[in-house]
């Protein structure tokens, strides 16, 4: 196996799942969007137009909002929460290799050049995962609401009842009830994660604490 495959795997693995699940999206959402035009009279879209649709860019977006929540918010609620036996949560009672004051490390040349740099550069370096992740949030969301009017105005055009605009879509309950039932089943998932780690194991996996620890033994 090529050296950069191997140091690699786990993005490549992940990135490969995403682009073959959202092509399965794709071409599956694109005959059921048929299927439901032609179900009311209405004239069918090709591939190219349904990657335009307000139909395709609801659906995804309103997923992405929900995992880049869930994230931005591990990220942050594990620097201040404890969970008493997860391999999930940072070591009670002790401090913490990531807690490390970044002012205070010693500077070679592989030193991230931020940290070198300082100042106001360190300080935005410093918290720039949860960073990507809150402006990946919210910028889903938007696309989340933007293709959710264009395709709630398409309904309400064939009902002979006026479009809505982004904003009064953002305000209808239609666009809470999407955005909830998506974010309540991410931090379920969480929640199921961090609480079984502290009674479960994976063998070989940076998630799990080894197999032979205690229950009470807190972080990976």
């Amino acid at each position: 196996m090529p050296r950069w495959l191997k140091n690699n795997g786990l993005l490549l693995a992940n990135a490969g799942l995403f682009v073959l699940f959202l092509g399965g999206m794709v071409f599956s959402g694109v005959a059921s969007y048929n299927d439901d035009q032609l179900a009311h009279g209405r004239q069918t879209v090709d591939l190219p137009a349904y990657l335009r649709s307000g139909h395709f860019m609801e659906a995804v977006f309103e997923n992405w909002e929900s995992e880049f929540l869930q994230m931005a918010m591990y990220v942050v609620l594990t620097i201040f929460l404890f969970q008493k036996g997860s391999s999930e949560s940072k070591p009670l009672g002790k401090e913490a290799e990531q807690d490390e004051n970044p002012r205070h490390a010693r500077i070679t040349r592989n030193t991230p050049w931020p940290v070198r740099k300082g100042g106001w550069i360190l300080v935005a370096y410093e918290h720039s995962l949860s960073g990507l992740l809150v402006v990946l949030f919210l910028g889903s969301i938007l696309m989340h609401a933007v293709g959710g009017a264009e395709s709630h105005s398409e309904e309400q055009l064939a009902h002979g009842l006026p479009p809505v605009s982004i904003w009064q879509y953002m305000a209808s309950s239609q666009f809470w009830f999407e955005s909830f039932q998506n974010w309540q089943s991410e931090f379920l998932a969480v929640a199921v994660l961090v609480g079984a780690s502290v009674f479960l194991r994976e063998r070989g996996s940076p998630e799990s604490k080894r197999v032979a620890e205690p229950h009470h033994q807190t972080g990976s």
